[in-house]
């Protein structure tokens, strides 16, 4: 729905032209006036019972003078926007001077005074001057209340809350509505401390707009607390942006708490993340002890524009302790400044035609997104995603016991289980019929609210009643999943549900099911799905990327004929869906496939690790799991593999009782198997220690660890070796869709204890050692946004090794604290370490910042998505010193030696100068090969047809022709890049040929293919 206010077609005409100037702080300029009670009462409320002194949003009734004055001054400063003196002028935030039912005559009342200071600054200018000023406009400024949903204020009562999401909604709509119906142009919602208020303000507006067929540009504002970048209410800035992406506001800003400097990396980051035009408005510095403001206008202006020249911002402005000469200071500042570009889609709701303008990429059209306290975006690299399924009701005895016997705290333990093993979601269900599953819900989601190592997953929200769905909504401050909805009820009924879901910000798992029953066929599945999707992106306005199909995983193996097929239907369905349904995601509960076998958990781990790695090649995205009982499937006994797939592929028709056959000889006891398969305790140690990575296996991984360490004369070649070689068989899996992520958690567990019950060993090899000078130290970290540390942990143990000290800050660590503390401990290396591809645009950011603060210290980097060619490309062209990349921890300690030694590291910067130099090169020619056009260019070059005046000619043959071609024929037409490709040798042919890595290799593998293609010609092997 486009904007329905004339002047918003005027603010999009300022916004693609300069960087709009917001004003300062409404609330500092009041109080220079030192006003008293009674200029807080006026004539209107002399006897009101309540003190209303510090009630500023009240002047606007009482002393409107005052506040019409203060708006003039901001104006003659150089302001486009003003805010209205509207902060606190909800019904909550006004209940503590007993002025409830004031709110709209306050809001009123400043919208008036707004406009009349507007139509007072422009008196007696023309509409020419008007214009080269810009014209102006009013926002309707609307702050966060002052109760938060998220959180208790009650520590002994953690699920309590002062306010309900309701409650604040219908704050936010009177509020809304006041200032709509008297004239504001843009909405402001503001200083948001809590995502789950700022969501119940957006719920409120949309419904309004929704209802009313008004719409106005909306403007958010959060504030980041402190130096980690959260929220009062833990989210991270990131987090944020997912929780109200679908709020598409017309500005997404930072402000307060934080003065310009301490601002920096988090307005940064938003320019990197968020396709809506950017806003910043910070305070004047920080309060001194007397809780004042000291930042000069001139300093808060200088910091102001760095952000300008970087091309961050769209919107600048002031909040607490600035005044109008600082926003005079940062008008002038600014007046030559290029705004951030903006997205090319962003006209659409101005009612104007999109254009191909190169501004910020629509991140959440291209990839899922989701959040906890933490983000979750779905990048390629991330992989299959597990949703844990212990914490539902029906799914599990264990919680269900808890539950039902009142034992929340217990059932929080069962959900901490899930996050620890990989979950990246947490399905919760309360649907049982001696709860009242509203209630429960509720109780539930508030209690992990204020868990942080729980609440930084996202939340899939579960159960069949729309009520129990709807109070899960109420209660999640990051962006969630609702399961599910359906058509079982008909279009209309389905229709309102989803679009109540997108006004909370949710995504949906839509169920294959519609007026006619279940949809267990393969047709039925996809037709289902198909018809949903357009029902959901054609009028409800669904992002695609929204909306997660289940088409139903069903029971195989019960005996009944046509239920044989089932398994491969729904892989089939998979694969039909995500070609029908672009962008759309794929989801099941795979505890279904193996319901016949309940109580064999041996065959039932068996059965559901074969059944996804099958789905998730055809496509599927996500499932339902108990993420920690998965067999890797390489490792899952041949003769059970053979037997579980002919079930699962309906390969044979006595394939149900095949497996129910063997199953007899796997006795199980609750989760745990009581004959074990200990065959390979008898392999070589090395055999016995890759087993146990892989298999994540800690039972005998000391002894082994011991034994192998008298094979080797120092301790460290124990982890240089062995177990780095199983660390790479994991690796391999891995990337191979034969083990999942939280199977690597366990195989990083069992190499933790290894390298653990080394360390004193190694400790005492140090100690041995002649060479007692105190080596260098190493700042060493995982990048913000990533949590993923073994990698790094093992350098760190080699480097110790080699007497370094190592100064580890762990996970998830912004650029600022990094450098923060290679400062403070006078460090003489950087290590930065990722494992997903976000890190690698972090690790950018951080050389980046370390060239424009002036190190000069070597930067290491590693992890699994790290490469040469990237370190080369992007990271080392943004930093003038050495960049080196390690592919492993055995080769760390050699390089940073050879970086710091006197006599070596001149020549060892210049040789890595030069090889980046060559990867450069490389990678420039590789990719100058192949210039694509845009898709405007590429429709222009489309061959033009006169179709009225062209003659077609009748073909001469109808139907299917045989034609024969021999072998020798076709070989001088093959494609041998993707052939190599095929071979993981990425290069094109010919020049792969001669690549000085690959081109040895490549050239036998070619000539192998020759041999092949000849013998096949000579000996006549086939015929196409």
């Amino acid at each position: 729905m486009k904007y329905t206010k004339p002047s918003a077609v005027r603010l999009l005409n300022m916004l693609e032209q300069k960087i709009i100037v917001f004003d300062g702080a409404m609330g500092t300029m009041i109080q220079q006036k030192c006003l008293v009670e009674d200029d807080f009462r006026g004539s209107s409320f002399q006897q009101h019972p309540s003190p209303l002194k510090g009630n500023n949003d009240l002047l606007s009734i009482t002393c409107p003078d005052v506040i019409e004055k203060i708006h003039l001054e901001f104006l003659e400063s150089g302001a486009n926007i003003i805010g209205t003196n509207t902060f606190n002028a909800n019904r909550i935030s006004q209940a503590d001077y007993n002025l409830e039912t004031s709110v709209p005559d306050i809001n009123r009342a400043a919208v008036e005074i707004a406009r009349k200071a507007v139509e007072k600054y422009q008196t007696g200018k023309s509409a020419e001057e008007i214009q080269s000023d810009h014209p102006i406009f009013v926002a309707g400024s609307i702050g966060p209340t002052n109760r938060t949903c998220s959180m208790s204020p009650d520590v002994n009562n953690p699920a309590y809350r002062a306010v309900t999401f309701d409650q604040i909604a219908e704050a936010y709509r009177e509020q809304a509505v006041a200032l709509i119906e008297s004239g504001v142009d843009i909405l402001l919602l503001e200083t948001s401390f809590d995502t789950l208020n700022m969501k119940a303000g957006i719920y409120a507006l949309e419904s309004y707009f929704e209802e009313s067929g008004i719409r106005l540009p909306v403007f958010l504002s959060v504030t980041i607390t402190d130096a980690s970048g959260r929220t009062l209410s833990g989210q991270t800035l990131d987090a944020f942006y997912n929780s109200i992406h679908h709020a598409k506001p017309l500005f997404l800003g930072i402000n307060c708490a934080l003065g310009a400097k301490e601002m920096r990396p988090f307005i940064e980051e938003m320019a990197h993340i968020s396709e809506f035009p950017v806003a910043v408005y910070p305070n004047a510095g920080l309060p001194n002890a007397m809780g004042e403001y000291e930042q000069t206008p001139a300093e808060f202006a200088g910091i102001m524009a760095e952000f300008a020249q970087e091309g961050w911002v769209n919107l600048m402005g002031g909040c607490c302790g600035t005044t109008p000469a600082h926003i005079k200071a940062l008008t002038e500042k600014i007046v030559h400044s290029i705004p951030r570009k903006l997205n090319p889609h962003l006209k659409l709701r101005f009612g104007e035609t999109a254009d191909s303008n190169s501004g910020p990429v629509i991140v959440g059209a291209e990839i899922p997104f989701y959040s906890g306290l933490e983000s979750l975006n779905i990048n390629p690299d991330i992989g299959f995603l597990m949703i844990g399924e212990r914490t539902n009701i029906m799914g599990s005895p264990k919680f269900r016991k808890l539950i039902l016997n009142d034992d929340f705290e217990a059932g929080l333990a069962v959900a901490r289980q899930q996050v620890e093993s990989g979950a990246n979601f947490i399905d919760i269900n309360f649907d049982e019929g001696l709860l009242d599953g509203e209630k429960s819900m509720t109780h539930f989601l508030n209690l992990i609210a204020v868990e942080p190592d729980i609440a930084r997953v996202p939340v899939m929200i579960d159960s069949s009643k729309w009520t129990v769905l709807e109070a899960g909504l109420k209660c999640i401050q990051g962006k969630g999943v609702v399961n599910s909805i359906s058509l079982k009820e008909g279009e209309e009924n389905f229709l309102m549900q989803a679009g109540e879901i997108r006004k909370y910000g949710a995504a949906a798992v839509v169920m294959a099911f519609d007026e006619n029953g279940q949809a267990t066929e393969l047709e039925h599945k996809v037709e289902v799905c198909s018809r949903a999707y357009q029902l959901l992106t054609e009028n409800v306005g669904f992002a695609p990327h929204d909306i997660i199909f289940d088409p139903n995983i069903l029971t195989v193996a019960t005996g009944m004929e046509e239920h044989n097929h089932y398994a491969v239907s729904f892989i089939e369905a998979v694969r039909q869906i995500k070609k029908r349904c672009p962008g759309a995601l794929v989801s099941g509960g795979v505890s279904n496939i193996s319901f016949s076998f309940r109580g064999n958990n041996p065959v039932r781990e068996a059965m559901h690790s074969a059944f996804l790695y099958h789905a998730i090649h055809a496509g599927l995205d996500m499932a339902i799991v108990n993420a920690g009982m998965l067999d890797v499937y390489e490792e899952i006994p041949k003769d059970l593999l053979e037997l579980v797939e002919d079930v699962l592929l309906n390969r044979r028709k006595d394939a149900t009782e095949r497996l129910i056959d063997f199953a007899e000889s796997y006795k199980a006891e609750g989760t745990r198997k009581i004959v074990k398969d200990t065959k390979w305790r008898e392999g070589t140690v090395e055999e016995r220690i890759i087993h146990a990575l892989v298999r994540g296996v800690t039972e005998h991984i000391v002894a082994d660890t011991e034994e192998i360490r008298t094979k080797f004369d120092l301790a460290l070649e124990v982890i240089e070796g062995p177990l780095m070689a199983g660390m790479k068989v994991v690796g391999d899996l891995f990337g191979d869709g034969k083990m999942f992520l939280p199977q690597v958690v366990k195989s990083a567990r069992v190499m933790k204890q290894a390298v653990a019950y080394l360390e004193p060993f190694m400790e005492e090899e140090k100690s041995k050692s002649p060479t007692k000078t105190k080596m260098p130290k190493i700042v060493m970290a995982t990048v913000k946004g990533d949590v993923h540390d073994i990698g790094k942990n093992i350098v760190g143990v080699v480097l110790g090794c080699n007497n370094y000290e190592v100064i580890d800050l762990g996970v998830m660590v912004p650029c600022e604290k990094i450098l923060e503390t290679a400062r403070e401990v006078n460090a003489d290396v950087i290590g930065l370490s990722g494992l997903i591809t976000p890190s690698l645009d972090e690790m950018v950011h951080v050389a980046g910042e370390m060239k424009r603060e002036g190190f000069k210290l070597p930067l290491l980097i590693g992890g699994a998505t790290t490469s040469p060619v990237h370190t080369a490309v992007k990271i080392s062209q943004q930093y003038d010193h050495p960049v080196a990349y390690i592919p492993d921890a055995s080769r760390a300690a050699g390089v940073i030696s050879k970086l710091l030694n006197p006599a070596s590291k001149a020549q060892a910067a210049q040789e890595l100068l030069q090889e980046h130099e060559q990867r450069r090169k490389a990678y420039l020619e590789r990719n100058s090969e192949r210039k694509l056009l845009s898709i405007q260019d590429a429709r222009k070059n489309r061959t033009a047809i006169d179709w009225k005046n062209c003659r077609i000619d009748k073909p001469s043959f109808l139907g299917l022709q045989e034609h024969t071609v021999e072998v020798e024929t076709l070989i001088d037409y093959i494609d041998w890049t993707p052939f190599f490709y095929t071979w993981e040798m990425k290069g094109r042919y010919p020049k792969i040929l001669t690549d000085p890595k690959l081109g040895e290799e490549a050239s036998k593998l070619f000539e192998d293919a020759q041999s092949l293609l000849r013998d096949i010609v000579e000996n006549r092997r086939f015929h196409p």
